[in-house]
């Protein structure tokens, strides 16, 4: 996270894509500390796994709907003035999270900020494509990737200590006013939007785009491939955290454990995603899925907290593989800016349908069988997705 910004000739050090960057990494270390403390937040309400899970996949539904709903109005929005608008409106919400432990407040902020998310995903991600070369794409995305997972290997050991020593107030508290600095910083550098001028038309037939989305068989891969890797992140930053307490440990463990998770998709993202950009994606999404399966389904079978937690941290590799690459793969595909804008939000919603089934699908499966069985359900998703990934279009960006 060393490349530094420029805004006039008194700044030289962050330019172009490296100034999102920093706004990303200062956006994400706030979504490292919140995520961090999330579950056990929840569990303060609820008390019961099951219903932690359950409300989690109802906010989940939500943001599916929102992808539909907000669609013509990402369109016909500046995606800069949008995103800064979004940054603020989180600040203020974990500010009210942090002065209240009311639970219908809690319930109307998250629905908040289940909405915000929504538009956050939609902004940037159109940001990053517009203001990137078509032979850059899978490399600004890695970028972009790389310098959000610093924010997510430092986060969860601040949030940890945090809420151990201060309690989880403090994690809303600070998480805020670091939005409140992400906020002033993208207004610092004066970041655009990139908007193709050729193209102004708002297409309000949102179901209908929907449809039509999955009338190619390459959109559907990319659906599936894009929602897998939020189904991996249902269990390590859900039903994880919630294993590591009812284990005997604290929440310091969390911190450390979601720490080591982000450490490999820090450290290799950015290559990964060049390496894809250079030779294609095939083979990286075979491997990125058939690791964390392999992984998790040793941990079916190995009854140690330590041993879990070390195949589950060992699994992320595979998702360096696939972050950055799943959404760079999905613009390839799109011919112009019009498919961009029709089909990014119907795209997005694979992240919610992910979600939801990574916080459904064990959610009921713990009304059933012991936690254990979590780790094979995700072991037979996570092969599934690997043999979906050999079905990808050969593209090769470096050819283009």
């Amino acid at each position: 996270m060393s490349v530094l910004m420029r805004k006039t000739h008194h700044f030289r050090l962050f330019t172009g894509m490296k100034r999102l960057a920093l706004v990303i990494f200062i956006f994400s270390l706030s979504a490292a500390f919140i995520d961090t403390i999330w579950a056990v937040y929840l569990d303060g309400f609820f008390h019961n796994d099951s219903m932690v899970g359950f409300f989690s996949g109802f906010l989940s539904i939500i943001s599916f709907l929102c992808f539909f709903a907000l669609v013509p109005l990402v369109e016909k929005s500046n995606k800069a003035k949008l995103f800064s608008m979004v940054v603020i409106l989180f600040s203020i919400s974990y500010l009210i999270l942090a002065l209240t432990h009311n639970f219908w407040i809690f319930v109307l902020f998250s629905v908040t900020i289940t909405i915000l998310s929504t538009l956050k995903i939609m902004s940037f991600g159109i940001i990053v494509k517009d203001n990137s070369k078509n032979k850059s794409l899978s490399e600004n995305e890695g970028m972009m990737y790389t310098f959000s997972n610093v924010a997510w290997v430092i986060g969860p050991l601040i949030a940890g200590f945090i809420s151990f020593n201060l309690g989880i107030p403090f994690v809303f508290f600070i998480s805020s006013f670091l939005l409140l600095f992400a906020f002033l910083l993208f207004k610092l550098f004066r970041i655009k939007d990139e908007k193709d001028k050729n193209y102004r038309k708002v297409d309000l037939n949102i179901i209908g785009n929907f449809f039509n989305f999955f009338r190619s068989k390459e959109r559907v891969i990319a659906y599936i491939l894009g929602g897998g890797v939020n189904l991996w992140w249902a269990l390590i930053y859900l039903y994880t955290p919630l294993y590591i307490i009812h284990n005997g440990l604290n929440e310091k463990w969390i911190g450390i454990f979601l720490f080591a998770v982000a450490v490999p998709l820090m450290s290799f993202e950015y290559y990964f995603s060049k390496f894809a950009g250079k030779h294609g994606f095939r083979k990286i999404f075979f491997i990125g899925y058939l690791l964390p399966a392999v992984m998790v389904l040793t941990s079916f079978f190995i009854g140690n907290v330590y041993f879990v937690l070390s195949f589950l941290v060992f699994g992320s590799v595979g998702m360096a593989m696939l972050e950055p690459t799943t959404e760079a793969y999905f613009f390839d595909m799109l011919k112009n800016k019009r498919e961009e804008d029709k089909y990014y939000g119907p795209y997005n919603t694979a992240i919610d349908v992910g979600i939801m089934m990574g916080k459904f699908a064990p959610a009921i499966l713990l009304i059933f069988l012991p936690f254990k069985y979590i780790f094979l359900l995700f072991a037979m998703f996570m092969f599934f997705l690997a043999v979906t990934s050999l079905k990808t279009k050969k593209i090769v960006e470096s050819k283009r």
